[in-house]
């Protein structure tokens, strides 16, 4: 919704300023130039990237127009599943704990928390490093550095899509020229024509560069802004379950380590520590935690 919004402001004042000042609207509409612009920014895009982040960009991009990210009921569900699993390895034996994290789609802990399940990665995270507890033999300090080099993994695949809009914004107002050269090429070969004729295909020609300027840093920048913005957000996650785990293999109590993951979220979206324990104390139950986060 605020992309749709910022493209409608941007694209009223573009469009009112220019006919403020006595434009003429029609002179802009060159659908073609547009053709050439899109239709080769599209093409280099299929070039320069594997056909996994062509499919991973559509995925970004509709991530970005919804612009979900985590509040304040999804990080209680990955604070709630973590001391639920923590009190089970301090609590049960290794086989029991095991059976939650080997089969996570069949484990009643796990189905308490359906939206953290919908995130795969996130799940199998969890579930890797509370093995990697139960087996006991890892040292805090290595388990750190491996997720760390994980989650570092992790960040670079989720900003793969920024990274090729990026390129192709930064490669639009080349394009925009291109398509402006064809225009005057079109243009010299009607030299014999009135003036009246010969400016209007030097100004349709002139629409390519403005276009390739805009379409750049009015449309492809912001939205690839957009997209690592909301990963970013998705990705804190991560953290919180790196820092929580650690807290616990360092010797914290299932509430005192969350109180260490929860520090990690930004304050607009932060639970505070009585909802957390309510959240501890119901795990899944979301209404009346949704209704103090509202």
């Amino acid at each position: 919704m605020g992309i749709i919004l910022g493209l409608l402001v941007t694209l009223g004042s573009m469009i009112g300023g220019f006919i403020a000042m006595g434009g003429h609207i029609g002179v802009l509409l060159q659908p073609w130039e547009f053709v050439v612009i899109g239709g080769a920014a599209f093409g280099t895009f299929l070039v320069a990237n594997p056909m996994r982040t062509v499919k991973e960009t559509g995925k970004a991009l509709m991530e970005a127009f919804k612009g979900k990210t985590p509040g304040v009921r999804d990080h209680l569900d990955v604070l709630g599943l973590l001391f639920t699993l923590m009190r089970e390895v301090r609590g049960k034996s290794r086989g029991q704990v095991e059976e939650h994290i080997d089969n996570p789609d069949e484990s009643q802990i796990f189905q308490q928390y359906p939206d953290v399940m919908k995130n795969s990665e996130l799940t199998t995270f969890i579930c890797d490093y509370v093995r990697l507890i139960l087996i006991g033999n890892a040292k805090t300090h290595e388990v750190e550095a491996l997720m760390d080099e994980e989650i570092q993994t992790i960040t670079h695949e989720a900003m793969e899509p920024v990274h090729s809009l990026v390129a192709i914004s930064e490669s639009l107002p080349a394009l925009g020229i291109v398509a402006a050269v064809l225009g005057v090429i079109k243009a010299m070969g009607a030299l014999d024509q009135s003036p009246e004729v010969l400016g209007h295909l030097i100004g349709a020609a002139l629409v390519g560069t403005f276009a390739g300027i805009f379409l750049s840093y009015a449309v492809v920048g912001p939205i690839a802004t957009k997209i690592k913005s909301v990963r970013d957000h998705n990705l804190r996650r991560f953290t919180i379950v790196k820092q929580t785990l650690l807290a616990f293999m360092n010797g914290a109590m299932p509430q005192v380590a969350l109180e260490f993951g929860r520090k990690t979220i930004s304050s607009h979206d932060r639970p505070t520590i009585d909802t957390v324990e309510d959240e501890t104390l119901n795990p899944g139950s979301g209404g009346a935690q949704d209704k103090k986060a509202a």
